[in-house]
């Protein structure tokens, strides 16, 4: 027994040693990707900035050009996913998750070329998207395409595209802990040595890449240098509340807005994203700073050149943008644009909160920084990479009390309204939809870990219900793997690989349910 449990943890130490220089490789690869993207987009938006001044100059003769760049830009990304790679929609978040799961295939190259493509021609274009997004899931598509050039199992495999979204992220805001942090935390959910390291590393070379060839400065940049007072707290609550509740609006109309989309798929696809880019050109031609990733918005309430009422309207704007560019299915994330809508809330509440008790608060761009992080939490659920992440841009470690405050407001508040986080919703929503055939589209291999609490819990095999066609070949508990019998018993944090046949579709909402 002894040499069994030092054999197992022998391999496992192998195995991460040979991640070691694969998972440097992948922080490598996934950082070029990402210094490639921002460098394409960061030209894109200069074009159209370039041309909406220049419709300003000329407002007679050229006042269609905006509105042909959006009805272009918008029909070119939604026409490539749906033609070419339809997992690369939206931020590709979930379809990373479903990949990690097991419950999808990654096919790098046509998701590297359409990411790529489609997220600058639609961002660029003006859509209300974050590039983040696309950063994640190219990374995770590195993992996979890197993964394939040495012989590896499906777990290091796994492991490889989970380092690649870390590094993805880390790329897309210069903040190496927050990529580990949010493939822990949300991507993953797999705490082990092994993904540990093998995206801390990626995340931190893709780091080093991008910062060498961009410079050091994050594309969200927030520098607050006092210690803030403790009277802050209870306004950081507050803000947290407030945070959860628009959150939580954040969540349904986004999914609200992949309904609406969905029922006009009677017509191409591409007419939808054709018509979100006319209506985000007039919005651009009034308010420029409105459309794209928002990088510019933030600068200028940060900067203090937008009044408490132009917050509020900008939110609004930004909001409706940000749910018809994602619902049209064009390539691009949520996790920017959100971070936008969370300062501009922050804003707007410590404006009101400086002028009721100026004394209390300092500075307000405090409640900025404040406000992405609760934003970010309500939504997505992940408190931890928010907070991480709002340390990391504004290198300031004195605000994570209130930091801390928000968030978990943030948290209660959306979890007592039954809210789901939203790149679970997201997931959930793409398995029903597929399994709305009889069949899916071939035999899976899933690996799930059994919660303490969960319906297998303290189950044998042969209780657990599952359908003809679903096997479970392996069992892992800490290192020791076996084949489990129909007498084997689960336990909480097992590790089981389920074998899941073309005809077995009901086993999945079956699994999902019973490892909790």
């Amino acid at each position: 027994m002894v040499q069994r449990e030092v054999r197992d943890f022998l391999r496992a130490h192998e195995q991460r040693r040979r991640q070691l220089p694969r998972s440097l490789l992948v922080g490598w690869v996934a950082g070029l990707c990402a210094v490639a993207f921002r460098t394409a987009l960061s030209f894109a938006d200069g074009l159209r900035d370039w041309l909406i001044v220049f419709v300003h100059a000329h407002p007679l003769a050229t006042f269609p050009l905006p509105l042909a760049l959006g009805a272009a830009g918008g029909a070119t990304a939604v026409y490539l996913v749906a033609r070419i790679a339809p997992e690369a929609t939206g931020s590709g978040i979930p379809h990373v998750k479903a990949v990690l799961h097991g419950l999808k295939q990654l096919v790098w190259p046509r998701v590297l070329a359409v990411k790529f493509v489609g997220g600058v021609v639609g961002i660029g274009a003006g859509l209300a998207l974050g590039r983040e997004g696309p950063t994640i899931q190219m990374g995770a598509a590195v993992g996979q395409m890197v993964g394939g050039w040495f012989p590896c199992t499906a777990r290091e495999r796994r492991t490889l595209i989970a380092a690649g979204a870390g590094a993805g992220l880390a790329a897309a805001f210069n903040a190496p802990l927050s990529g580990l942090v949010f493939v822990l935390e949300e991507v993953q959910r797999d705490f082990s040595p092994g993904v540990f390291a093998a995206t801390l590393i990626a995340s931190g070379v893709a780091d080093f890449t991008t910062r060498l060839l961009l410079g050091q400065v994050p594309v969200f940049s927030v520098r607050t240098e006092f210690i803030p007072p403790l009277s802050l707290v209870p306004f950081a609550l507050l803000l947290g509340a407030v945070a959860g509740l628009l959150g939580v609006a954040f969540n349904r109309g986004l999914l609200a807005s992949l309904d609406l989309f969905d029922r006009l798929r009677g017509r191409p696809q591409w007419v939808g994203g054709a018509l979100v880019g006319v209506g985000i050109g007039a919005v651009a031609m009034v308010a420029p700073s409105a459309v794209g990733g928002g990088h510019h918005l933030v600068e200028r309430m940060l900067a203090g050149q937008i009044s408490l009422v132009a917050l509020a309207g900008f939110f609004v704007v930004r909001f409706v943008l940000t749910m018809l560019s994602y619902g049209c299915g064009a390539p691009g994330g949520i996790f920017a644009p959100l971070l936008v809508l969370g300062s501009g809330m922050g804003l707007a509440i410590g404006e009101i909160v400086t002028r009721v008790f100026p004394a209390a608060v300092g500075d307000v761009q405090v409640f900025a920084v404040i406000g992405m992080a609760a934003y970010f939490t309500a939504i997505v659920r992940a408190p931890l990479t928010g907070i991480v992440l709002m340390v990391e841009m504004t290198g300031n470690y004195a605000l994570v009390l209130p930091l801390v405050v928000a968030c978990l407001a943030a948290y209660g508040v959306a979890d007592y309204l039954r809210d789901r986080p939203i790149y679970e919703a997201l997931l959930e929503r793409d398995l029903l939809r597929a399994q709305s055939s009889p069949e899916i589209g071939g035999t899976l291999l899933l690996d799930f870990t059994i919660a303490a609490g969960a319906p297998f819990d303290g189950k044998r095999v042969r209780e657990l219900g599952l359908p003809a066609g679903a096997i479970i070949i392996m069992r892992r508990r800490g290192f020791h793997e076996e084949v489990p019998t129909a007498d084997s018993e689960l336990s909480a944090g097992d590790q089981i690989t389920v074998l899941v046949s073309p005809e077995a579709a009901a086993a999945l909402p079956v699994l999902q349910q019973g490892v909790g």
